[in-house]
């Protein structure tokens, strides 16, 4: 059988954070953001990065992973949040992908590799 994942996407301001910590902690899961922008450390103003209060002791991965002046694309975020889909997969947890853009909340299915991006 095919492991099993869960993706959120929506609009800006939809409640996809809220619903993503709240399917966590029903489902014994863990969030990996899908936002392009949320990746990026010291960028938090504009972003609607999570606070620890919204995270709600989920673990999320894929944010302030990279700085911003690092070269950082679409291939390299494949496969780093591949990585933690799989991790999160390999202790029995089930996967979010959280975020507002297709292309990012597709990615994780994508081959993975052994560095996972967490915060």
């Amino acid at each position: 059988m095919q492991p099993k994942l869960v993706v959120i996407t929506g609009p800006t301001a939809s409640g996809k954070t809220a619903l993503g910590v709240a399917l966590a902690q029903r489902l014994g899961g863990e969030v990996v953001s899908a936002d392009s922008m949320q990746i990026y450390r010291g960028m938090d103003i504009g972003t609607a990065k999570p606070t620890p209060e919204e995270m709600q002791g989920v673990p999320h991965h894929m944010i302030d992973i990279a700085d911003p002046a690092e070269n950082y694309s679409v291939s390299r975020y494949a496969a780093q949040a591949a990585a933690c889909v799989d991790d999160i997969l390999a202790r029995g947890k089930l996967p979010i992908v959280v975020g507002g853009t297709g292309l990012g909340a597709r990615s994780p299915t994508a081959r993975p590799t052994p560095r996972c991006g967490r915060s």
